[in-house]
């Protein structure tokens, strides 16, 4: 389906406003898209079925963070970073410390989180770009410092639990 609607270089607001397609909030929502299909590549290699829910949900959290962005609304809450950095203490314990800097790889499932980890803080640099003209959401800054926590910590318990590829 297509509507030539955006063939100048502009795209619709959920209010219907048009702005550019370069719209520093549309650079946001389109890094947090990239990220929840990156997301959807990691739920179909066959990730550890404790993660599965998780994933969903934290795909379902960046559609409601996109709104956020483009309305102005907060639907995500400082509750939904407490439940992120829940997430990280559960799974946290039993990790060796780091001694060196990671080099993704270990397994596919564990190199795909770390890339969603990469665009997760891609997402999280154009939201501060963002926020030195727009409306300021703090905790959205919060929500995807944690969110690329709980990823960072998501991959290296993969490493640990998948065989290597």
């Amino acid at each position: 389906m297509y509507t030539r609607k955006g063939d100048a270089g502009t795209t619709s607001l959920y209010s219907g406003v048009r702005v550019e397609k370069d719209d520093p909030g549309i650079e946001v929502c389109g890094s947090i898209d990239e990220l929840s299909a990156s997301l959807g590549m990691v739920r179909t290699e066959g990730l550890p079925p404790q993660f599965e829910p998780l994933i969903v949900r934290i795909q379902q959290e960046l559609i409601s963070f996109c709104t956020d962005i483009v309305s102005g609304s907060a639907t995500i809450s400082p509750e939904h970073i407490w439940k992120l950095e829940s997430e990280i203490d559960r799974m946290a314990p039993g990790l060796p410390p780091l001694s060196q800097f990671i080099i993704p790889g270990d397994n596919r499932i564990s190199a795909m989180l770390h890339l969603s980890r990469t665009i997760c803080r891609r997402a999280e640099r154009r939201l501060v770009t963002l926020f030195r003209t727009r409306h300021k959401l703090p905790h959205l800054v919060v929500y995807l410092n944690r969110l690329s926590d709980l990823l960072f910590v998501m991959a290296r318990k993969v490493s640990e639990t998948v065989p290597q590829s």
